[in-house]
């Protein structure tokens, strides 16, 4: 059984049928990656695991246990979370506070360790500490939107976007920082516009057009895929 499972969703927005049956599972310490072009339903994909969108028909599971009818709040506390595409900080918090409204699952001396944690894999977060997150660039703030999340410990950590309007030397720092979570056993859902990039992180991925499945297989083989290379990674 996989740590995190998605059987079978449809998802709508009104009459829109945005997933068609989407299904794909994610392993205890593994990064899969899910690719596609705008509009595919990857970020719906994500919401619907997370508790913002909920599917009309198929499941969610995390450790075997359906979070259908589980609360967005209470699923963060089961340990799914999610770093939105565009950051989403607190822009009139400062760093700190933002770090701190990542912890509210978890004890003071979690909350503690976890703001150290971050100073300690983000040292420009450190140096920013009382600045305000509006002020912050986009980097910086990409930098405070997963160190918030993984304030709570995450089991699953979802990653939408993160390297959206970034210098490629930023791209570069946020790949480091999810390489790093995965040496240490991070297990990492992870959407991204440079396919190339996250098959490059990712153990496996999932290809997804007009709301469902493609194909499948291992990122290595992904990369090799003459579609996938035509569609996705800019190889004609």
């Amino acid at each position: 059984m996989a740590l995190l499972e998605v059987d079978d969703i449809h998802t709508y927005y009104g009459n829109i049928h945005a997933l068609k049956g989407v299904s794909l599972a994610v392993e205890e310490g593994e990064i899969v990656t899910l690719i596609g072009g705008n509009g595919a339903g990857k970020t719906t994909t994500l919401n619907t695991i997370s508790g913002i969108l909920r599917p009309r028909t198929g499941m969610v599971r995390l450790d075997g246990n359906d979070l259908a009818t589980v609360a967005p709040h209470r699923i963060v506390g089961l340990g799914v979370v999610q770093v939105p595409e565009g950051r989403r900080t607190f822009a009139r918090l400062t760093v700190e506070e933002n770090l701190k409204m990542g912890g509210y699952t978890v004890s003071k001396q979690d909350v503690d360790e976890g703001v150290a944690r971050a100073y300690e894999m983000f040292p420009r977060l450190k140096e920013r500490r009382t600045q305000v997150a509006g002020t912050l660039s986009g980097g910086e703030q990409q930098m405070l939107a997963m160190g918030r999340a993984l304030m709570s410990k995450p089991k699953v950590l979802l990653l939408d976007e993160p390297s959206m309007g970034l210098a490629p030397v930023l791209v570069d720092a946020i790949f480091d920082t999810i390489r790093r979570l995965h040496a240490e056993g991070t297990t990492i859902l992870l959407i991204e516009q440079n396919a190339r990039m996250a098959l490059q992180v990712a153990d496996r991925g999932y290809v997804i057009e007009s709301g469902g499945i493609l194909l499948t297989d291992t990122a290595a083989n992904l990369q090799e895929n003459e579609e996938v290379q035509n569609s996705y990674l800019g190889i004609a």
